[in-house]
């Protein structure tokens, strides 16, 4: 269904809490238990609007989960939040480097979660510029593609939504709090190490005279 939100969550109260709460306002829930069956049931259905991980599944977890989902076709480009009582450092950058959209700690209110799911659809159903080039650099949005002198470039989901914010702001300084909040859609103060592994990573991939740092400021593309 167009209009679909996909649970994977093992604290039954929690699911069905999910499931009644959301169904209420107009969504239709698919939750389930474990990542295994969750695989198992969606593998002929169409994607959801956004999917709901637990981190801390039986059997797969939910950064597994996630990996999968960024690695399929039809999947790669569906926003997922990450639902965790885990709090430390680590596990909240692990969920965000491998590709979830924002992170939501446990216990958490039911309206706050609500807002965070309309913020990530608001800011992924925005619709693609045409193709970005700067030089010899070419990016395609819609299909997500990046070449260098003809040849493609393989980068990670953040990677690619790191260069797209840069070329589509073009000639501008953004600072890493920016870059946070528009890649990453999450606010973390002094969080500023993924982003600099980030733009390190492109450096490798691109060539270090594509984008360059203004010094106490943040990073741009001329």
């Amino acid at each position: 269904m167009p209009n679909a939100i996909v649970v994977v969550e093992d604290d039954s109260s929690i699911r069905e809490m999910l499931r009644y709460y959301f169904q209420s306002t107009g969504y239709d829930v698919r939750a389930y238990e474990s990542g295994e069956d969750f695989f198992a049931a969606e593998a002929e259905l169409t994607p959801p609007v956004i999917y709901l991980l637990d981190i801390m599944l039986p059997g797969m977890d939910g950064l597994e989960v996630l990996r999968r989902l960024r690695a399929g076709r039809e999947t790669a480009d569906v926003p997922v939040i990450m639902l965790t009582a885990r709090t430390a450092e680590m596990d909240r950058v692990a969920g965000l480097e491998s590709g979830a959209d924002d992170y939501v700690v446990k216990p958490f209110g039911l309206m706050e979660l609500q807002a965070r799911i309309k913020a990530v659809l608001r800011r992924t159903r925005r619709q693609e510029s045409g193709v970005l080039r700067c030089g010899e650099l070419e990016v395609d949005p819609s299909a997500r593609t990046v070449r260098q002198r003809g040849e493609p470039v393989e980068l990670t989901y953040k990677e690619f939504e790191l260069l797209r914010l840069l070329l589509s702001r073009r000639g501008s300084v953004l600072t890493r709090d920016e870059i946070l909040h528009a890649v990453w859609d999450y606010d973390f103060t002094g969080e500023t190490r993924t982003v600099d592994m980030h733009i390190k990573s492109l450096r490798q991939k691109l060539g270090d005279g594509l984008i360059s740092t203004v010094r106490g400021v943040g990073y741009k593309i001329d």
